[in-house]
């Protein structure tokens, strides 16, 4: 028994100092990060911003693209029917871009097709700009993250190129380190932080632009509501 239970305990005692070892040895996520320098302070800020406009503008563009199912039905039967009163109300109810598009067209009803129409795209034309609010900040970090992060990667190269020379036939791989930490490091955060803003930024111009086809369409509706006779 005595001769079974001593391999037993060294190979325990092995695979511990192991395991210890590669504790010490390994960096986590945080100490990587540190290692990156300033620039990983800037892109963390980027990504946090990212971040926040993406969600801001998918609640926001989510909210914009609800509307009930029988919506230009029930603003048909209002306004064939005169109730244009009940119409506007009807549209502050729903509180989305093609509601207030519509309700500015109920307001100059009476006036030439081309004065509505003119209205309605004017209107229009301020709800795309209100949906594609910090969309330009979203493609500006989505383009300005990598070049920092490459900014950091020369930036680590000089470093260890300078300590190189400093330290003349002295060469130690601990030396230069820090350098090709912050050349790698700052690569990787940089091109993370791009992509996934470029990503986000696709995604929501995606949504936009079905939102745009769906205000279009409920342009032409309304329009198409005004020349149908009245039963």
């Amino acid at each position: 028994m005595l001769v079974l239970q001593i391999p037993v305990a060294d190979t325990i005692n092995a695979l511990a100092t192991t395991i210890q070892e590669q504790e010490f040895d390994s960096l986590s996520i945080i100490d990587l990060t540190m290692k990156g320098g300033w620039i990983m302070a800037i892109l963390a800020i980027l990504s946090i911003i990212a971040v926040y406009i993406f969600i801001e503008r998918w609640l926001t563009l989510r909210k914009a693209d609800q509307e009930e199912k029988y919506f230009m039905d029930e603003i048909k039967e209002h306004i064939h029917q005169g109730r244009l009163k009940e119409a506007t109300a009807l549209c502050k109810r729903q509180n989305t871009p093609s509601a207030r598009m519509t309700e500015k067209g109920i307001s100059r009803l009476g006036k030439p097709l081309n004065d509505i129409n003119a209205a309605i795209e004017n209107v229009g034309n301020l709800e795309i700009s209100r949906l594609e609010k910090n969309l330009t900040a979203l493609a500006t970090i989505s383009g300005a993250a990598p070049m920092l992060g490459f900014l950091g990667t020369v930036m680590g190269m000089v470093t260890a190129f300078y300590d190189m020379s400093k330290a003349g036939n002295n060469i130690d791989i601990q030396l230069l380190s820090s350098g090709i930490y912050q050349a790698m490091i700052t690569t990787v955060g940089g091109l993370i932080v791009g992509i996934a803003a470029y990503v986000g930024y696709n995604v929501l111009v995606g949504r936009i632009d079905r939102i745009i086809f769906k205000l279009e369409r409920r342009t032409t509706e309304f329009l198409d509501l005004l020349n149908e006779p009245v039963a």
